[in-house]
């Protein structure tokens, strides 16, 4: 009864047993369906998503090297952000929620480590805030991948709430705080490959007709089809 008590009295475990609730009411298949995607699919269509942001919007943009190199950084912080991961964890040292909470519906096995914070939501937060600096309509594609993939994560009952939102922090500050440094070195990166024969991987070539490919306004990251954000 005292557990009862604290559970209900704590909001974090409230809305962790209202949505894994609804794990228990949902059909069989869709359980199935959230554990892929949690696990693996949504970082995959992620994954898609850079690689299309790369291919269609970063090379067409009028600072094409600058633009790739942002891509470029959103998917190296993603996998710095999964490393940041490790330490957090020792340090904090939060167990899963179905130790300390009886009646969780765990739909995932094999989840036997700590639990804050959450490692696919720290990774796929730092690829969306990265792709967010480089493309809007990415990047806010991105965003709700990863709101999925947080809803998700409580949802198979492996985390808490406040387990994503720990995860989104360190995604987000990973590629954030070390964005200066990071994109300099690789925007000098992308420029010497520019002047390469493997040019084709920073800037589109120009169109069978003889023109240039449609880009964004000069000296800005994003596409035509975006609202700038930053230089």
């Amino acid at each position: 009864m005292a557990e009862v008590a604290n559970d209900s009295a704590n909001p974090d475990i409230t809305l962790l047993r209202s949505i894994n609730d609804l794990a228990k009411q949902a059909p069989r298949g869709v359980d199935r369906a959230a554990e892929f995607f949690g696990e693996y699919g949504l970082i995959a269509v992620t994954a898609l998503l850079a690689g299309w942001c790369w291919w269609r919007v970063a090379r067409r943009s009028a600072d094409a090297p600058a633009a790739v190199a942002g891509v470029l950084w959103s998917c190296l912080a993603a996998g710095i952000a999964l490393l940041l991961n490790f330490p957090v964890r020792a340090l904090v040292q939060r167990p899963r929620p179905y130790v300390d909470h009886d009646g969780l519906d765990v739909l995932v096995s094999g989840q036997h480590g700590t639990s804050f914070v959450s490692d696919h939501m720290a990774l796929i937060a730092a690829a969306a805030v990265g792709l967010f600096m480089v493309s809007r309509k990415a990047g806010v594609i991105a965003m709700g991948l990863a709101l999925v993939e947080g809803f998700t994560q409580v949802y198979l009952g492996v985390h808490y709430p406040t387990d994503v939102v720990g995860g989104f922090a360190l995604g987000a500050a990973t590629v954030l705080l070390l964005a200066p440094a990071a994109l300099a070195l690789l925007t000098a990166l992308t420029r010497a490959v520019a002047r390469t024969r493997a040019s084709f991987l920073v800037r589109a070539r120009p169109t069978p007709y003889g023109r240039p490919p449609r880009a964004a306004s000069p000296h800005r990251w994003h596409s035509a089809d975006d609202k700038d954000l930053a230089a």
